[in-house]
């Protein structure tokens, strides 16, 4: 089933082939692989679905102008097609950031995350404290409102605000006008303080909420965000302390296990582009160590790795890294 939620978004309902359960938790994504004109495209998309409907997965995707994929999908992918999926993955939870008191801030598309996590404590009957507010261009840009409205309607501890830069002229507009800042988030979820906060969108509306907070001396360990961009704001120091742990000059061999083979690669390669070069296939999306896609076990060896939120510190430890942002220390041998 295809639905058109906007002018330029549409949710995309999924089935396994064969019928069975899809075990996720709310806020992961999954990394479809479709093929356009002979080539393999990878992307990720945030279920929008929620784990307590397990039978039916959706994605809601955006056109994005010059965007291959997401214009693909809108264009040609029909009922009755077959795409391929890989995951979940992805740690951007309430099912890992348990709380009495949740502030959602959505901008855009950016909803996807939170409308899942949404409708699974909305199952669960858990009437948890939620505010949620929703940042979009024009009120036609709003997405699955109805439904916010139908909740909180019905759940007195699920509250919704809606916020739009430009409302319709020659509309009645009820809501809030601009871009959310200080005074209005103060306006919307005074107890803001109190609350874990989740917070996804374009990378210039999560960095101008990440400014809001720190200038109100918000404790920035209670916030998460997704992003659904090529990361921006890895400081210069991390940076530097990267540089100076790689050294461009050394020369490494890289082994993997399960298919035999082995390679040699430079302190400024990463796995990933070695894995290619010795004619493996590791699973790739973001390259930017955000999606997680790409994350193979170590036997043995040590790595560095620069990686943007897209693996948990448990898996770490377990052995686990990241192929697109990890660069050999030395000889490594990896189960792949």
């Amino acid at each position: 089933m295809v639905l058109s939620d906007s002018a330029d978004v549409k949710t995309f309902c999924f089935q396994t082939e064969q019928p069975s359960w899809f075990r996720y938790q709310a806020g992961q994504f999954i990394t479809l692989q479709v093929e356009i004109e002979g080539v393999t495209h990878t992307r990720c998309y945030t279920l929008s679905s929620s784990p307590s409907r397990p039978v039916c997965l959706t994605i809601t995707v955006k056109a994005e102008p010059g965007g291959k994929v997401s214009n693909w999908l809108h264009q040609h992918l029909k009922v009755g097609d077959h795409v391929q999926a890989r995951g979940p993955s992805g740690i951007f939870s309430v099912q890992h950031s348990p709380a009495p008191k949740y502030l959602f801030l959505a901008g855009g598309v950016g909803i996807t995350p939170l409308m899942s996590m949404t409708r699974w404590l909305f199952d669960q009957g858990r009437h948890t404290d939620v505010c949620f507010v929703q940042c979009a261009r024009t009120p036609s840009d709003l997405l699955f409102r109805s439904e916010l409205e139908a909740i909180s309607a019905r759940v007195s501890e699920f509250r919704v605000a809606l916020v739009c830069e430009r409302p319709n002229p020659f509309g009645a507009w009820t809501g809030y006008s601009g871009r959310l800042n200080q005074l209005m988030l103060e306006l919307i979820a005074p107890d803001y303080f109190e609350r874990e906060i989740f917070c996804c969108g374009p990378e210039p509306y999560m960095k101008a909420v990440r400014g809001v907070l720190q200038a109100a001396g918000f404790d920035m360990a209670r916030y998460h965000e997704e992003s659904f961009q090529v990361p921006v704001h890895v400081d210069a120091e991390t940076r530097q302390h990267a540089d100076e742990k790689v050294d461009a000059t050394q020369t490494s061999v890289l082994r993997f296990a399960a298919s035999g083979r082995e390679a040699t690669c430079s302190g400024t390669q990463t796995v990933l582009d070695v894995a290619r070069e010795a004619g493996l296939s590791i699973p790739s999306a973001c390259l930017f160590g955000v999606c997680g896609t790409c994350k193979v076990k170590k036997i043995s060896g040590e790595v560095h790795m620069l990686q943007n939120g897209g693996i948990t510190d448990e898996d770490v430890a377990d052995g686990w890294l990241l192929a697109c942002c990890s660069r050999p220390l030395g000889d490594v041998v990896l189960d792949c």
